[in-house]
């Protein structure tokens, strides 16, 4: 270890000017949650990078303290700036012991199910997705299921989802917004599954909606036993990559059919994504304040908890993942890593336990549950 400390530090120079890179990265990604993208267009990107630009930081602590170098405190010093931003990303919470009966609790899904693999190329296994996601969803008695990337075709139909589910969960109510195709009588959006009655519905909608995003959110006011709860189910703004703009990772190519590079193109898109999303989640947040009941949010953030888009949601209400759960929590196993971007947050007037992350993945989401109750300390 002595040996190869010595060879690292005669490159000194070099290790202090790549130190000093990754502290500024590391600043610029304490910002990200605080400054709106459309501010800084870059400052979201180190925000994203903040797990890769973390692990380097240790390993430059790790060899600045065994060289005894004053870049050691300069380092542990940047690191300790970020207080308690570091504990966004892992969760330390536990289970409540005292969580009421089943008859006081809430049982909450949320769920990204990218069309239930409508697309599949499989052609004679295209239903094999679909009905793991059923058995998955029947197993796991959800009181209320928020969906996004939800796809429903009108009948008649050989692929059915919304009345399968309707009559598989003995479902009592539900809420859906769409986005409509007249060929072939299909539905793309999200929807909410209630096995309790709604007493009213509606629509958030964002400004920044453009000609062909499908991105939405809905809320529901429900009733169980003589508990009101409202329930938004948020899709947030993505940056829509479609199958061949995924090249680059599959098979080494550089191009896409547009002649940019993919990963330039990534860049773009999610370039014009954050403004989009930041500005979507200001307006939940904004119609969240009007709630009259304890409220929780589910749903899609296609965002990382170093986001601007978090911190809306952050500043004001629980994030139950983080209130009753450990680990990091990937939601997200899809081709771009993106770690826990679908997320659960209540009020401060509810509890929340039981946090669930789905084992085996049947869309590019894992399914997220927990259930949700009323803080009797309140």
């Amino acid at each position: 270890m002595g040996n190869l400390l010595k060879k690292i530090l005669k490159f000194s120079s070099l290790i202090k000017v790549l130190t000093i890179i990754c502290l500024v990265g590391l600043l610029l990604a304490y910002l990200a949650p605080f400054v709106h993208p459309a501010t800084f267009k870059l400052l979201p990107f180190f925000g994203l990078a903040y797990p890769i630009i973390l692990i380097f930081t240790f390993i430059f602590l790790i060899i600045w303290s065994f060289a005894k170098s004053k870049w050691a405190l300069i380092t542990l010093g940047v690191l300790l700036l970020g207080g308690k931003l570091h504990f966004r990303m892992i969760a330390f919470g536990s289970d409540k012991d005292n969580v009421p009966s089943e008859e006081q609790v809430l049982n909450v899904m949320s769920y990204n199910v990218r069309l239930f693999d409508l697309y599949s190329s499989d052609s004679e296994n295209r239903f094999d997705k679909r009905n793991a996601i059923f058995s998955y969803i029947y197993e796991s008695k959800p009181d209320i299921i928020c969906f996004q990337e939800f796809y429903h075709q009108d009948k008649p139909t050989s692929f059915s989802t919304r009345d399968s589910l309707i009559q598989l969960l003995d479902i009592k109510d539900y809420h859906e917004r769409y986005a409509h195709k007249l060929k072939g009588r299909q539905n793309f959006g999200v929807c909410v599954l209630s096995k309790y009655p709604l007493i009213a519905k509606g629509d958030v909608m964002f400004s920044t909606q453009g000609e062909n995003d499908f991105n939405y959110c809905i809320y529901v006011d429900l009733v169980k036993n003589q508990d009101t709860f409202r329930i938004y189910n948020v899709h947030l703004q993505s940056i829509r990559l479609q199958q061949e703009d995924y090249s680059v990772f599959e098979d080494g190519s550089t191009k896409t059919a547009d002649d940019r590079s993919t990963i330039k193109l990534l860049i773009d898109k999610l370039r014009i994504a954050y403004p989009k999303r930041a500005e979507q989640a200001r307006t939940v947040m904004e119609h969240v304040k009007t709630s009259p009941y304890p409220t929780i949010v589910c749903g899609d953030f296609n965002d990382t908890p170093m986001s601007y888009a978090y911190n809306q949601f952050n500043q004001l209400l629980i994030d139950a993942f983080r209130n009753c759960s450990s680990g990091i929590g990937t939601t997200y196993v899809g081709k771009v890593p993106a770690g826990r971007i679908d997320y659960i947050f209540h009020t401060k007037d509810l509890q929340s336990s039981h946090f669930v992350i789905q084992d085996e993945a049947f869309s590019d989401h894992r399914a997220i549950s927990c259930k949700i109750y009323k803080d009797s300390l309140q």
